[in-house]
């Protein structure tokens, strides 16, 4: 059984020296190798990955039958927005002085110990984090309302003046403990309950004589610079995107008639939504968000889901955060309009994926995404603009804006994805080898009868062999030990490998006319090879359940059903039951009574089938009830060679 603490270790051990920007290339290559490796590895045995593509390329035929579609996806719709030139000098002036001047000293106060006092290296880095989270919170609330960005440099400035009032008492309080709390409620837009937890005085208490001079004088320019964009803000009233979006569900054909989900990231920004609409459009505008309780969710369902009960009319425009983007249908829709920015494309397609369903009434469905342009000129095209203020953003931000679009991105790449129907319906990935086998494996059972009997049927330890394109000769060996299966090739005459299923499946595919060739000798050395590899996996796993039984009757009746369990006239069934009973056993699941009748009644019994039938007799059905789902970790059994595919070296 894999040691998961011990396999992510070692994949933390390739990062290990590597600075993110100093190693920038190199830390990037192996952050995908690792990634590439998990998901190979760990994800394919936990979740199961189908793009809408992928279904619609290789169910083509269900499909039909069964009179299923999808909608057809739209280009996404860039709705740009203008700014005058006044109101454009304070928008662009704020996110140079968010992103180049602002230091967020209050939130990385641990950075300005003194020297006696250093940090660890873990959580000088969570500070540097957590600096960039706030940074990027504010230009997401910039972007998403004026009036959540107000609320926000409201509650910093509140925050600050708190901090610098602590301080001058001779106090400094840092909540070490809810760093990761923390980090988790800024993914969920709760900026209130992280404010919360950052004022709170149950956090570690430091001495304000502890800190750099540096610190008080950070605090107080970062005040100051607060107060400025709270003032360069106060005066404005006129909201060009709220105008912007209210022509827009007043004059567009689609959005006038259909019902409409709005999805943005601010919480205040939805809420300010709700109020602006609600009187334009009958009050038929609901809003959802992490303070939203059951009943709003009930509510939702009602009239956004059709699979709903007891469908209801009474909203037509659903205003949400993330807390919809997941897990909720509501394709009574056809429409989402992303009213911030989709910074990371995975999540406009998870937003689309709501209303993105075979059973939807819809033939069409449509995206909607906003976009700040600045003030009109008559020598910029409107894409131009648009384009240009995002680049603006993300090279301003430099190696941060990874934690808006939560990759590594060019610029002048994103407008492009997001504007991207390919995006939306992920057929800009790589297409699904495991469908693709699955498909081939269903036509021939479909199709093919006799040959998927025979495939079915076929003996264990089965081996051919056939010319390869490789300079060397290797083996492939298909291994198997209760739910676990392995699959290993000799590279040459001196390493195995591992190699996972679908580049098996790529080595073994082959044209059926190929010709057998003869195995030799050496076929055997590489077979060996591959054994010992495999049976390293599971020295540990093996120990665990040998010493497991402890002493007295539960490891006497281990060593019984360890002496038979290979019986040549056991069945498969009769194999996969004591192995069970072992599994059974390791657990501790059987009562001792139990035990020590099976002891007794077995004593001196040779004959495997007998001694079967008393273990089965002696144990209640209902104490495999636990075990009756074997888990992909399950390595109960014996271990078995399935097949071997022998490859020489081409002539």
């Amino acid at each position: 059984m894999r040691d998961l603490e011990k396999y992510f270790k070692k994949l933390q051990n390739r990062l290990n020296g590597l600075d993110r920007q100093r190693d920038k290339e190199e830390y990037l290559k192996i952050v995908q190798e690792n990634a590439k490796d998990i998901r190979e590895n760990v994800l394919q045995y936990l979740m199961v990955r189908r793009t809408r593509s992928n279904i619609i390329k290789y169910y083509s035929k269900d499909f039909k039958k069964q009179n299923l579609k999808f909608p057809d996806v739209d280009d996404p719709n860039p709705i740009l927005y203008h700014f005058d030139e006044d109101l454009d000098k304070i928008f662009d002036k704020t996110v140079e002085l968010i992103v180049k001047e602002f230091n967020y000293a209050r939130y990385t106060p641990l950075l300005y110990l003194k020297e006696d006092f250093k940090i660890s290296q873990p959580e000088e880095l969570a500070q540097r984090n957590m600096g960039r989270f706030m940074k990027i919170l504010l230009l997401k609330r910039l972007e998403s309302s004026f009036f959540a960005f107000k609320k926000s440099v409201g509650r910093f400035i509140r925050s600050y003046e708190r901090f610098l009032a602590e301080y001058k008492r001779g106090n400094v309080y840092v909540s070490k403990k809810h760093i990761n709390k923390i980090f988790e409620l800024l993914e969920n837009d709760n900026e209130e309950e992280i404010q919360k937890l950052i004022d709170e005085e149950k956090a570690y208490r430091y001495p304000s004589k502890d800190f750099e001079p540096e610190f008080i004088q950070l605090l107080e320019k970062d005040l100051k610079m607060l107060v400025k964009i709270r003032d360069m803000w106060k005066g404005i009233e006129k909201d060009p995107k709220l105008d912007k979006f209210i022509k827009l569900l007043s004059e567009d054909k689609i959005l006038k008639k259909n019902k409409l989900l709005v999805f943005t990231e601010s919480k205040e920004t939805a809420e300010y939504l709700e109020g602006k609409l609600s009187p334009v459009f009958a009050n038929t505008v609901l809003c959802v968000s992490s303070a939203s309780g059951e009943g709003t969710r009930n509510k939702v369902i009602e009239n956004f889901d059709a699979r709903a009960r007891h469908p209801k009319d009474d909203y037509r425009i659903l205003v949400s955060t993330e807390i919809l983007s997941e897990g909720v249908n509501l394709h009574r829709s056809n429409a989402v309009i992303n009213y911030d920015i989709p910074w990371n494309p995975t999540r406009m397609m998870q937003r689309v994926g709501r209303i993105n369903r075979v059973d939807s009434k819809f033939d069409k469905i449509y995206t909607y995404n906003f976009f700040p342009a600045g003030p009109i000129n008559e020598n910029i095209g409107l894409k131009e603009a648009a384009e240009a203020k995002i680049r603006a953003f993300i090279e301003m931000l430099g190696n941060d804006a990874r934690l808006l679009t939560d990759e590594e991105i060019k610029s002048h790449d994103l407008f492009v994805r997001l504007t991207s129907k390919k995006v939306l319906t992920g057929e800009d990935e790589e297409d699904d080898p495991e469908l693709r086998y699955l498909t081939y494996l269903r036509e021939i059972r479909d199709n093919n009868v006799d040959l998927f009997e025979k495939i079915k049927r076929m003996p264990k330890k089965a081996r051919t062999a056939r010319e390869y394109a490789e300079d060397y000769n290797s083996v492939l060996t298909f291994f198997r030990k209760g739910k676990s299966r392995k699959i290993f090739q000799t590279n040459g005459e001196d390493t195995v490998e591992e190699v996972d299923f679908f580049k098996a499946a790529e080595i073994l595919e082959a044209d059926p006319n190929t010709k057998r060739e003869k195995s030799d000798a050496k076929f055997y050395k590489h077979l060996e090879a591959n054994k010992k590899e495999f049976d390293a996996v599971f020295i540990d796993a093996g120990e665990e359940i040998r010493h497991s039984g402890g002493s007295g009757n539960e490891a006497r009746l281990i060593k019984v059903l360890r002496a038979i369990e290979r019986a040549p006239e056991f069945t498969d069934d009769d194999e996969d039951y004591i192995h069970e009973v072992l599994q059974l056993l390791k657990d501790g699941a059987l009562p001792k009574a139990t035990i020590k009748k099976l002891v007794k009644e077995t004593k001196g019994e040779i004959n495997p089938l007998k001694i079967l039938a008393k273990v089965k007799s002696g144990i209640a059905p209902e104490f495999f009830q636990k075990t009756f789902v074997r888990g992909a970790a399950d390595i109960s059994g014996p271990k078995e060679v399935i097949l071997s595919e022998y490859l020489i070296k081409g002539k």
